[in-house]
């Protein structure tokens, strides 16, 4: 990662990036949410003695 980068440069590299990603869904929004929700409270359950 280049740590000499501007604020200025790197908000424009990221709006770049978010112009390339495709248009996605409310739905498919929820479904990832509730994928990662799922998977974030096994991992913790996981954890704990």
């Amino acid at each position: 990662m280049n740590y000499k980068v501007s604020f200025q440069e790197m908000g424009r590299l990221g709006m770049e990036k978010l112009s390339k990603q495709l248009p996605t869904t409310l739905e498919e929004k929820r479904k990832q949410f509730q994928w990662l929700k799922k998977r974030s409270s096994a991992k913790s359950k996981k954890r704990r003695p």
